[in-house]
């Protein structure tokens, strides 16, 4: 079983080397590309101003902040819950960066960015052009983000798992009876995201599915296939 952790964080500005810190983490467990139901939400209390630029996009203030726990009182929890699990993040150096940036305060050691699929890779690859970023997103996968007035880690995590699965090809990615063409269409798949810095883990579960056609099945969609004057899979 395939498990991944779809993550987000908030934080007091842009630039991690600037000190600027996280002050909320979301991330939720997804296996085999479902959402399990498991899921971590935190607020940290940064030791720091928070910007004003960044208040205005997540409405987090240091008085909501100021009776959080610290980064280092949540950190073996944020660890334990990632595992060693793959992490999907939009614009994952971003992310990536504060997250190593806290675990080197700490003197932890630091996470690799091969640990973590990019979706804003993955969708700049897959709609070249498009807009990339979370709302243009669901607007394109008809996922409702009604709800996502303000930033939010958890929201952004959960929306993210949404349009992550649809990047992949959606909860039926192929309609084939036949096990060889579901194959094929797992691996162009993974020839049309995957990119330098990006990997695609296989999930070998995903197509072995059991409800395959059997012979009897396809002996009879042949034969009935073949009561077609002219069809035009034939022309």
């Amino acid at each position: 079983m395939m498990r991944e952790i779809v993550l987000d964080t908030e934080t007091t500005g842009i630039d991690p080397s600037q000190g600027h810190r996280i002050i909320e983490i979301g991330a939720l467990e997804i296996l085999n590309q479902t959402p399990s139901g498991e899921q971590l939400h935190i607020y940290i209390n940064p030791e720091r101003e928070i910007d004003a630029g960044a208040v205005a996009i997540h409405g987090l203030t240091n008085e909501f902040l100021d009776d959080k726990p610290v980064f280092a009182d949540i950190v073996d929890d944020f660890l334990a819950f990632i595992g060693d699990s793959m992490m999907v993040i939009h614009n994952a150096p971003f992310d990536m960066g504060f997250i190593n940036a806290e675990l080197a305060r700490l003197d932890r050691p630091t996470l690799p960015m091969s640990r973590a699929t990019d979706t804003l890779t993955m969708a700049r690859r897959k709609f070249p052009g498009a807009q990339a970023n979370l709302n243009a997103l669901c607007r394109r996968f008809e996922i409702d983000n009604s709800h996502r007035d303000l930033h939010s880690a958890l929201v952004d995590a959960d929306l993210l798992a949404s349009v992550y699965i649809e990047l992949l090809g959606g909860r039926q990615p192929n309609l084939s009876l036949e096990p060889e063409g579901a194959a094929k269409a797992s691996a162009k798949l993974d020839a049309t995201c995957a990119g330098p810095g990006l990997t695609l883990q296989a999930d070998p579960s995903r197509f072995d599915r059991p409800h395959a056609a059997s012979d009897a099945e396809k002996a009879a969609h042949a034969a009935f296939l073949e009561g077609f004057k002219d069809p035009i899979w034939n022309r």
